[in-house]
């Protein structure tokens, strides 16, 4: 990529009025921010229906490509990588979103574009529970599929928790910023975010440098979080937060989106237990189930005699329980419609059935209202 296109596509993102779809949408359909700047003066003859203001925006694009040369000299002298949609290094995941970024500004040596790769959110005030299951997963992960990059947003709570677990197992991470890579917010986090790159991990941001961390760009952000990545991990999450736009996000882009649930009366888990109910995540309990469900090889030794084991696999089921279970050992998954119709149950009573059953570990919800079995009996 030309250092002219990047600081043309630097200067398009900085005009005030052209929005982030719009963008992408007159990016992709001329196929390169330099010939936009060259018809930045009759803007019309590319958005025939574009406002005044919009208009007015683009005849003031020479003092973009002012500040966007500022820019370049920044990356240059920092060695930040510029990565615009067009180039190989982009994160193709992310590119797939109709609302990615034109460009990334990139601090680090990790691909973004690796095998495996899953983020890790949840609520900032975390619980003692919420820090030691990000542990113990981010452990077992290491243990079972250590390739898989961690993404988080570098800050309190489960982003920091993750980042700092996957440090500790020798795993690569990526931190997603909402502001410029001329700070760290929050600054008691920039000793971990060195580590991050030092380690092999990196940093990531579509802002410019002396761009304050406002509200709003940690919602924005929230999306590249998504996009980046394989699956969505909540660790802990209260009824409304950034973890949970996250993983809306997610199921937007078509990412599998996991919960680990917690009990009934913690705040702390209220979110994750309504994604579960709501259907909108799969119930996890350890980093196995992340692997089967993504269909990801394990790096565990496969055990020789299966049989030995499967006695143990389940607890008694109530009558109602096996009657379900039969049903789903016939096909590889059921809609639950067809569940409630083949063992005659109702469909509200089934699919508290289904509940019950995921949370033992018997069955994993699909997506769609369908369900399989996760071990053979």
């Amino acid at each position: 990529m030309n250092t002219q296109e990047i600081i043309h596509t630097i200067a398009l993102t900085q005009l005030n009025g052209l929005s982030l779809l719009n963008a992408r949408i007159l990016y992709d359909t001329v196929g390169s921010a330099s010939e936009v700047y060259a018809h930045r003066k009759d803007i019309l003859s590319l958005i025939p229906d574009a406002s005044k203001r919009l208009v007015g925006a683009f005849a003031q694009m020479d003092n973009a490509v002012q500040r966007a040369e500022k820019e370049m000299e920044f990356v240059e002298k920092k060695g930040v990588k510029v990565l615009t949609l067009h180039d190989d290094d982009y994160p193709q995941r992310l590119k797939e979103c109709e609302d990615a970024p034109l460009l990334l500004y990139y601090f680090g040596t990790a691909d973004l574009n690796s095998s495996h790769i899953i983020n890790i959110v949840g609520t900032r005030k975390c619980s003692e529970y919420g820090r030691e299951l990000c542990n113990a997963f981010v452990a077992d992960l290491k243990r079972c599929c250590p390739d898989v990059v961690i993404v988080s947003g570098l800050a309190y709570g489960i982003d920091i928790c993750a980042h700092r677990a996957a440090l500790n197992n020798g795993m690569v991470t990526l931190g997603v910023l909402a502001h410029g890579l001329d700070m760290i917010y929050p600054s008691m986090h920039r000793s971990v975010a060195a580590e991050m790159v030092h380690q092999g991990g990196g940093l990531l941001t579509e802002y410019v440098s002396h761009t304050t961390p406002e509200k709003m760009n940690f919602v924005r952000r929230n999306r590249i979080v998504a996009g980046l990545c394989d699956a969505c991990i909540v660790v802990e999450s209260l009824e409304k937060g950034g973890s949970l736009i996250t993983a809306e996000l997610s199921n937007t882009y078509n990412r599998e989106v996991f919960a680990f649930p917690g009990r009934v009366y913690d705040e702390q888990s209220a979110g994750c237990n309504r994604l579960i109910y709501q259907r909108q995540a799969t119930l996890l309990t350890r980093a196995e189930d992340l692997l089967e469900t993504m269909g990801w090889q394990s790096s565990l030794p496969v055990t020789k005699n299966p049989q030995a084991i499967q006695p143990n696999l389940f607890p008694d089921l109530n009558e109602e329980e096996s009657a379900i279970v039969n049903v789903l050992k016939k096909a590889e998954d059921k809609h639950i419609n067809q569940i409630s119709v083949e063992t005659n149950i109702p469909f509200s009573r089934a699919s508290m059935i289904l509940l019950d059953l995921e949370m033992k570990g018997i069955v994993r919800a699909l997506g769609g209202a369908r369900y399989r079995i996760i071990h053979h009996v």
